[in-house]
């Protein structure tokens, strides 16, 4: 069983930068795959990025390439998405989510933890 804890979110101008901190509890953290989603209001929640357990293996929304990275550090047990240059587009509530397996994967149907989200409004 994994628990996650999102934090960092916030209001920022366009064209600022936050960082997002998903705080994980669970043995088998270390080993899974992790990712970040989002979802603005009325719209289907949408991948972002993802790492693997190693971070060997990124992933990122063609949205955000460029402008966002994700971390991990395994013996904090914490995952990072660090954003830039943030536009009005990107606001919604932005997900952590975790799976069993240590693959990078895009789809929400393959995570099997998640965590209760944090908003993200980033004003123009």
């Amino acid at each position: 069983q994994v628990q996650l804890v999102e934090s960092g979110g916030g209001l920022v101008q366009a064209g600022g930068s936050l960082r997002l901190s998903c705080a994980a509890s669970g043995r088998t953290f270390s080993s899974a795959a992790v990712g970040w989603f989002r979802q603005a209001p009325g719209k289907e929640r949408e991948f972002v990025a993802a790492t693997s357990w190693n971070s060997g293996s990124t992933a990122y929304a063609d949205s955000v390439k460029g402008r966002f990275i994700i971390s991990r550090n395994n013996a904090q047990n914490t995952v990072y998405l660090q954003m830039n240059s943030l536009k009005v587009e990107d606001t919604g509530v932005y997900y952590c989510a975790a799976r069993r397996r240590s693959l990078v994967q895009i789809t929400t149907l393959a995570y099997d933890y998640w965590g209760q989200g944090t908003q993200v409004t980033v004003s123009s």
